[in-house]
């Protein structure tokens, strides 16, 4: 099947789409991105997304490409060329195309916009979630701006294949003080000995996830305890689950923590539940 992705202004195969060599993107990370998750060929938790990807280019001072209803129409569009069902759609801002200066172009350019869609194997998904996944710990060393969705993503590259090298799927940052923030491309999440479910506040130097806060629906609606208090690997090894929530993951089942089994190695029954919760919710809500 032809992919197509969509870039400043016209869909294009997606084996010949490009942007120009001077791109600030390209050149400096100059730019933010979303992905949402595709379901039944909508896009799951749809206006957070937008409101996050706002609040992204206001702060990078970035111009809006175009209005919400026009990006909604055009990545609408994406979803439907490439035929994705079940996936993922990702959208990449730049501060678009400028001879290279650290400083902002002056006068400003266009923004540069980048859409593409694949799809996933759902089942494919379910059943590696059934089995639970793994993660380590890696010293924090990104930026003190990791509430804006930069695509600057070289510390979160190195985290995923340090990894990926050790056998597991994700990685999570550790700061000074020896406290999770979050995962390289998730948010990390436990339920202590007492049962609370726990996760780092969004106060904190972390990306603001837009699956953390429709969990956050699902989880108040259930009545489980909860807390924002920041956890150690010590403490995510004696949990009695764990996982992680993003667009990609969803929300995952973790059984190991730097090699650590938890409990009995395989996903726990509120991790299992919230999963199935989260789809249901999110399915009920794409657009």
């Amino acid at each position: 099947m032809s992919r197509f992705a969509y870039v400043n202004g016209r869909f294009v195969r997606h084996g010949e789409a490009a942007v120009h060599i001077e791109d600030r993107g390209y050149q400096l990370a100059d730019g933010v991105y979303e992905v949402w998750a595709v379901f039944d060929g909508k896009l799951a938790d749809a206006e957070g997304h937008f409101t996050r990807l706002w609040r992204s280019l206001d702060e990078l001072r970035i111009a809006h490409p175009m209005s919400q209803a026009s990006l909604l129409m055009v990545l609408r569009e994406a979803v439907r060329r490439n035929k994705v069902k079940e996936g993922l759609c990702y959208l990449q801002v730049t501060r678009g195309v400028a001879r290279r200066d650290h400083a902002f172009p002056n006068p400003a350019v266009p923004p540069s916009v980048v859409i593409t869609a694949k799809s996933l194997d759902r089942a494919a998904t379910e059943a590696k979630a059934a089995l639970g996944a793994s993660v380590v710990s890696v010293p924090e060393t990104r930026w003190a701006r990791c509430d804006i969705k930069s695509i600057g993503l070289l510390p979160n590259a190195l985290a995923k294949q340090a990894a990926r090298e050790r056998g597991a799927i994700e990685a999570w940052f550790v700061d000074d003080m020896g406290l999770v923030t979050e995962g390289a491309s998730s948010n990390a999440w436990i339920i202590d000995a007492e049962g609370t479910l726990r996760t780092r506040d969004t106060n904190a130097n972390i990306l603001r996830g837009i699956t953390r806060s429709t969990l956050l629906e699902v989880i108040r609606a259930s009545g489980l305890p909860f807390s924002e208090k920041p956890f150690t690997i010590a403490e995510a090894q004696a949990a009695k689950e764990a996982f992680i929530t993003g667009a990609g993951s969803l929300v995952t089942p973790i059984v190991a923590v730097d090699g650590v089994k938890l409990g009995d190695g395989k996903p726990g029954p509120v991790a299992t539940r919230l999963r199935r919760s989260y789809i249901e919710l999110a399915r009920q809500k794409a657009v």
